[in-house]
C-alpha cells in the first residue's frame, strides 16, 4: 500500500505539472512570484497527503534570471510507516515562457535520490544528472524535441494562454528519461464549488504516454478557473496503480509582473 502511494504521489505531481502548456502566442499574465497553492490528495478514496506549489522569488540560475517554481508532495503520517517528502523545482524563465531546467529531490521511506535536468541553449539537447544517496552521480546527454519542456514548466505555460473551448494543444515533454507528445483539449465549461467559492471552470482533458503503473486508464481531467489566474482547483487521474484526486484547499495569489520585466531575464 505504502509503495503504491509513493508511486501515486509522483504520478500526481506529474498530472498537476502536465495540466498546462503553451507556445509564445496569445499570452496573458496568470501568475507571479509569491503565488502558493495547497492541494489535498486522495488516493483510492482516502486522504493520503498534500501537494503544495509555490512560485518563488526571482533568482539567478545558470547565469539567467528565473523564478523557481517549487512543488512539494508529502504523505499524511496517519497512512503508515512509509514517509514521503518529494520536491520538484523548475527554473522558469518568464521572458522566454520556458524552463531552463529542473531539480527533483526524492525522499521516500528515508531513501533519497535526486535528478537534475539542464536544457541546453541549442534547444535540442538536455544534460541529465542522477544520483542515489551514497552513490556517485551518473551523467548523460539526451536529444530532445525542439521546444521540449519539463513537467512543471508545461504546467505553468498553459496558464498564460487564452484557453479556447474545443481547442487541442500538443507539446513535446521531456521527463529526464524519455520524450513524448502531450495532448490537452479544453472540453468545456461548468460551475463548481471550490475553496475559492463557486467558480466557473474549464474542464481540460490530458493524454499522456506513461507506461507501467503510471499508465492512465482514462484521460487525466483538470478543472481550471476561467478567470485570468487560471487556477487548477481539482485534478482527477486513474492510473494502473489506482485513482488519485487532488483538490485545492488554499490559494494565495502572487505578484503579477510584465512578461518583459527584468525578472524574466
Amino acid at each position: 500500500m505504502h509503495r503504491r502511494f509513493s508511486d501515486a504521489i509522483v504520478a500526481l505531481l506529474s498530472a498537476m505539472m502536465f495540466s498546462r502548456v503553451a507556445t509564445a502566442q496569445e499570452l496573458h499574465q496568470a501568475f507571479g512570484p509569491g503565488e502558493q497553492s495547497l492541494y489535498r490528495v486522495q488516493y483510492l478514496g482516502v486522504t493520503a497527503g498534500t501537494a503544495q506549489i509555490t512560485v518563488g522569488a526571482p533568482m539567478k540560475q545558470w547565469g539567467q534570471q528565473v523564478w523557481p517554481i517549487i512543488s512539494l508532495a508529502k504523505s499524511d503520517p496517519v497512512i503508515g510507516a512509509w514517509p514521503i517528502k518529494d520536491k520538484f523545482v523548475t527554473y522558469w524563465h518568464a521572458g522566454g515562457q520556458r524552463s531552463l531546467g529542473s531539480d527533483f529531490f526524492v525522499d521516500e521511506n528515508n531513501k533519497r535520490r535526486r535528478q537534475r535536468i539542464q536544457l541546453q541553449d541549442d534547444g535540442l539537447t538536455a544534460h541529465v544528472i542522477k544520483q542515489q544517496e551514497g552513490a556517485e552521480p551518473v551523467e548523460a546527454t539526451h536529444e530532445v524535441p525542439a521546444g521540449a519542456m519539463d513537467l512543471a514548466s508545461a504546467m505553468f505555460a498553459l496558464r498564460n494562454r487564452e484557453l479556447v473551448e474545443g481547442q487541442e494543444y500538443t507539446y513535446p515533454v521531456f521527463t529526464g528519461l524519455k520524450s513524448f507528445l502531450l495532448r490537452a483539449k479544453v472540453d468545456g465549461r461548468q460551475r463548481m464549488k471550490t475553496a475559492l467559492g463557486e467558480r466557473e471552470v474549464f474542464r481540460v482533458k490530458f493524454q499522456t504516454e506513461f507506461s507501467g503503473k503510471l499508465q492512465a486508464q482514462r484521460d487525466i481531467v483538470a478543472y481550471i478557473t476561467t478567470d485570468p489566474s487560471h487556477v487548477p482547483v481539482r485534478i482527477e487521474a486513474d492510473f494502473v496503480l489506482g485513482s488519485i484526486v487532488a483538490e485545492l484547499s488554499e490559494y494565495k495569489q502572487g505578484r503579477l509582473v510584465a512578461m518583459n520585466d527584468e525578472t524574466g531575464g
